[in-house]
């Protein structure tokens, strides 16, 4: 109980260190740091919705040399999403990600920035108990060409995405967001 409760305490530090992109992302912000000090439980305890509120990393895989997103076919979300998971009980959020990305693409984590850059709180939709997510996300370096064996029962397919490309009306709320933001600050 005490490990768990120095990750919290180690991922509201990291959470306090990321600098908004925008007003919406400063609210999410602060949402996340209140909700994190409050001291309720913020990792998901029992699938598929307990507490109604849970921890989730994103990872979005960026080819720096196209400025490419892979975004996958979410079966369950009904959405192009960025891969990712639930943070499980005492796991730091970037051992998800490094878990997540082996079980879902076949390979492993090559992080372009070792903490999220972006974070966001959403309710979900598609065909999955109503819940909402804190989402923390992660930038994977990534490479278009390479050979990646998704997870089919999770996903039905993958792709790599220009920016203007997104199907931003079937993705994430805050993926325009997130992408603007990486654009602007990491990718040139």
């Amino acid at each position: 109980m005490i490990e768990t409760e120095l990750i919290k305490k180690e991922i509201l530090a990291i959470v306090c260190s990321i600098i908004p992109f925008d007003h919406e992302e400063r609210k999410h912000l602060d949402f996340v740091q209140t909700w994190i000090a409050s001291g309720v439980e913020i990792f998901r305890t029992a699938k598929p919705d307990k507490p109604k509120t849970h921890l989730v990393s994103y990872f979005v895989l960026v080819d720096p040399s196209t400025n490419e997103f892979l975004l996958a076919d979410h079966k369950k979300a009904e959405l192009w999403l960025p891969p990712g998971g639930h943070v499980e009980v005492g796991e730091h959020p970037k051992q998800t990600v490094q878990r997540e990305i082996l079980e879902e693409l076949g390979i492993e984590a090559e992080f372009l920035c070792d903490d999220p850059q972006f974070v966001t709180v959403t309710d979900t939709v598609g065909n999955i108990s109503q819940h909402t997510d804190v989402s923390l996300w992660y930038v994977l370096q990534g490479n278009r060409n390479q050979h990646l064996k998704f997870d089919d029962r999770e996903f039905h397919q993958i792709r790599w995405f220009l920016p203007i490309d997104i199907p931003y009306t079937r993705t994430d709320p805050h993926m325009k967001r997130f992408v603007d933001k990486m654009m602007k600050n990491i990718l040139l």
